[in-house]
C-alpha cells in the first residue's frame, strides 16, 4: 500500500481542487479570496512536506550527523506566507473599494450594472 503512505500528497491535491472549486464556481469576491487562501496554504503545505528528512537535523555540521534537512523551503514559505498576506490584504481593500462603488460584492451583479451602465 505505497499509495496511502503519500497522505501529505493526497491532502495537498483536495486542498487544491477545494480551492480551485471556491475561486471558480463563487460569485462572491470574500468567498473568492478565502478560495485563494485555501489554494495558497496548499502550496505551502507541499512546500514544507517536501523539505522534511526523515532523520535529518538542522544543516549544523556535528560530528557523527550525516542526514541533514534542507532549510530552502522553509525560508522560501516564510517569504510566500509574507506575499500571501499581503495579497490578500490588497485583495480585500480592492473588494471594500468595490462595495463602496457599486454597493454589492457579488460578480454577476457588478457585470450587470456594468452592462447597464455601458449600454445606457
Amino acid at each position: 500500500m505505497q499509495i496511502l503512505g503519500l497522505y501529505n500528497y493526497w491532502i495537498v491535491i483536495v486542498l487544491m481542487m477545494a480551492g480551485l472549486y471556491i475561486m471558480i464556481a463563487r460569485y462572491n469576491l470574500i468567498k473568492k479570496m478565502i478560495g485563494l487562501g485555501v489554494f495558497q496554504t496548499s502550496i505551502f503545505y507541499l512546500y514544507i512536506t517536501m523539505g522534511k528528512v526523515h532523520g535529518g537535523t538542522a544543516p549544523i555540521l556535528a560530528d557523527g550527523v550525516e542526514i541533514y534537512s534542507n532549510p530552502l523551503p522553509h525560508v522560501l514559505i516564510l517569504t510566500a506566507i509574507v506575499v500571501g498576506v499581503a495579497t490578500t490584504a490588497v485583495g480585500l481593500a480592492l473588494i471594500v473599494r468595490i462595495f463602496e462603488q457599486y454597493n454589492t460584492i457579488e460578480e454577476d451583479e457588478i457585470k450587470a450594472i456594468e452592462t447597464q451602465e455601458h449600454d445606457s
